[in-house]
């Protein structure tokens, strides 16, 4: 296989990850529009229950596209340093392992699925009107999930690459696509949620075909089918690394479940269409920090194949300033700009009053989250897979989960919303002593 990634280990490390991370981040920004135009759309043309149905079924699907973020990014470490090391059909094989894992697990949850609809829906928060716009949201993403979850873990192979415009481009497309077929199936044709759904279905059609053509005329890899003869170490080592995405995506599915329960508890489908803004808003703010941090991985990732420690220090420092300075100032415009950012969305009365106090109290302290974000990354590229895990489940499964579940008792509903900030402190706090000794002892040539 021909080597197509060497200038991660020679060239300007600001350079590289400006290259990687720009890509990443404008893909993630179209994405994370398509989001917020989606649920701007449902919101206006149907209405704040079908916001709360899409707040409810959104976790499910995403948990099976997260199967193919995760597998992407723990196969994409192991790609990476295998490139690094000029380990080339190893190379191949990781991303044979990759396509086969992805498939095998998202076409399994699809079955659970369909066969536990109604479970999985209830266990979820749909509850009273929420239910039939939910059910309605929740069978055409099922059976399109898988096809999402395959163009996920392929745009991770494409970065390991180099190929990061080509992973903007599959990003770019289906979310164009989506927002077009939007207006076409909710405004014209009145289809609703359903329409919402169809949508979205087609758009992560159009992305797997994408991904196909990709590998076929673009990629220098070159799959063989001996390649796909299962090799349990390497699947191993793959599973090993993707199970710090995926349990983070886990436990997040775990936080939503508790969440939509107590904010129904607490404060009624208001609060769950209230929160349905802000996890939109979530999503946007951080999609500068998620691009730089996916543009980091795979130039950390081949430096510690390469040994070339001193490199990788220096491209975590680089990664973590240009996050913070943009994390920031996003933070700042929401801060700022909470109300009319909320109005875009819904023309609920009871919703517009609640939500940008809400909105600020979860903002709080995001900017920090920065860290704990690149630090995680970074020992997921070194290969330290229990390290990675442990810090990634920090936020949201050691400090937020906890957190609903006891502050809401003495502060009502308000005691959700300022459970966030405390999280991202704390959670900060916890990756960066372990990111300052981590790298300490690469100075010292402790591995």
């Amino acid at each position: 296989m021909e080597q197509t990634a060497q200038d991660f280990g020679t060239g300007s490390l600001k350079k590289l990850l400006l290259r990687q991370a720009v890509p990443a981040s404008v893909g993630m920004l179209f994405l994370t529009v398509n989001m917020l135009v989606d649920t701007i759309l449902v919101g206006r043309w149907v209405g704040s229950i079908a916001i709360a149905a899409l707040t409810v079924v959104t976790p499910i699907i995403f948990l099976m596209g997260s199967i193919g973020f995760a597998v992407g990014a723990g196969g994409s470490s192991v790609l990476s340093r295998a490139l690094g090391a000029e380990k080339f059909d190893k190379a191949e094989k990781t991303v044979a392992h990759q396509l086969m894992l992805t498939t095998i697990l998202t076409v399994s949850l699809m079955v659970v699925g369909f066969f536990f609809s109604d479970w999985m829906l209830n266990l979820f928060g749909a509850k009273g009107e929420i239910v039939e716009p939910a059910r309605a949201f929740f069978f055409p993403l099922l059976f399109a999930g898988p096809l999402q979850a395959l163009t996920s873990t392929g745009n991770a192979v494409m970065r390991a690459e180099d190929r990061a415009r080509y992973a903007m481009v599959g990003m770019i497309a289906p979310s164009v696509m989506n927002l077009v077929f939007d207006v076409v199936f909710i405004r014209f044709m009145d289809m609703g949620v359903f329409g919402a759904a169809l949508a979205t279905s087609l758009s992560f059609a159009a992305g797997f075909l994408y991904l196909v053509w990709y590998f076929v005329a673009k990629s220098k890899i070159r799959l063989q089918f001996s390649h796909f003869v299962p090799d349990f170490k390497l699947a191993g080592e793959i599973g090993g690394l993707s199970f710090t995405p995926l349990a983070r995506q886990s436990v997040i599915s775990v936080l939503t479940i508790l969440l939509n329960h107590q904010l129904i508890a607490f404060g009624g489908d208001t609060s769950v269409a209230v929160y349905g803004i802000i996890s939109k808003m979530l999503m946007f703010a951080l999609f500068p920090v998620n691009g730089i941090t996916e543009g980091f991985q795979p130039i950390a990732g081949f430096n510690f194949g390469a040994k070339k420690y001193d490199r990788v220090q220096r491209i975590v420092k680089i990664a973590m300033t240009a996050a913070a300075t943009l994390s920031m100032v996003i933070y700042v415009l929401i801060l700022i700009f909470a109300e009319e950012i909320v109005s875009v969305f819904i023309n609920d009365r009871e919703v517009l009053e609640q939500t940008p106090n809400a909105l600020r109290w979860v903002f709080a302290a995001s900017p920090v989250i920065v860290i704990q974000l690149i630090g995680s990354a970074y020992f997921q590229s070194s290969g330290k897979a229990i390290k990675s895990l442990l810090l990634t489940l920090t936020k949201q499964g050691f400090f937020l989960i906890p957190l609903i579940l006891i502050l809401p008792k003495y502060f009502g509903i308000f005691g959700i919303w300022v459970a966030f900030p405390i999280a991202d402190v704390l959670a900060t706090l916890v990756t960066g002593s372990f990111l300052l000794a981590s790298l300490k002892k690469l100075s010292d040539g402790k591995l």
